[in-house]
């Protein structure tokens, strides 16, 4: 599916889909932000409805709160954020549903990461904010940890 409110971005990986979940899942931290920035995990509660909130840390002491909750959580294939509420159910934005993804294909691993916005003006405005260049280079820290 696509339409002009989502952006996405897609790696093939070398690996094979059991190794891309498990760096996906169990190594965030070291591949959700482009360095020099950072995640660090505060809570999560990997099911529907459950927390998922993060920081990020930029190089000049930059801190930014990244809070909402899961909307679906399928083991091995997929999970599903969004922004739009937190955990204890408070309306928090809304900006996007994230949707993080892995297939088989071949030898190794289709990696597609997509970001759907309430409108188009956001989606626009994530574009700009640099969506592209941002989630791309994420996909390729992934990428390296998955083949290194």
């Amino acid at each position: 599916m696509s339409s002009a409110n989502e952006l996405s971005v897609t790696r093939f990986i070398a690996a094979p889909p059991a190794k891309v979940w498990q760096v996906m899942t169990e190594r965030q931290e070291e591949w959700w932000c482009p360095k020099p920035w950072r995640a660090e995990i505060d809570r999560q509660d990997k099911r529907p409805l459950g927390a998922c909130d993060m920081t990020f840390y930029g190089p000049d002491g930059e801190k930014e709160p990244q809070n909402g909750v899961y909307l679906a959580y399928d083991e091995g294939r997929r999970f599903v954020t969004t922004d739009a509420v937190t955990a204890d159910f408070q309306p928090a934005g809304p900006f996007m549903i994230g949707i993080w993804e892995i297939a088989p294909e071949g030898d190794g691993t289709r990696y597609t990461a997509r970001a759907r916005h309430w409108s188009e003006d956001t989606a626009r405005q994530h574009e700009e904010m640099g969506f592209t260049e941002g989630w791309g280079v994420c996909a390729d820290q992934l990428k390296a940890l998955c083949e290194g």
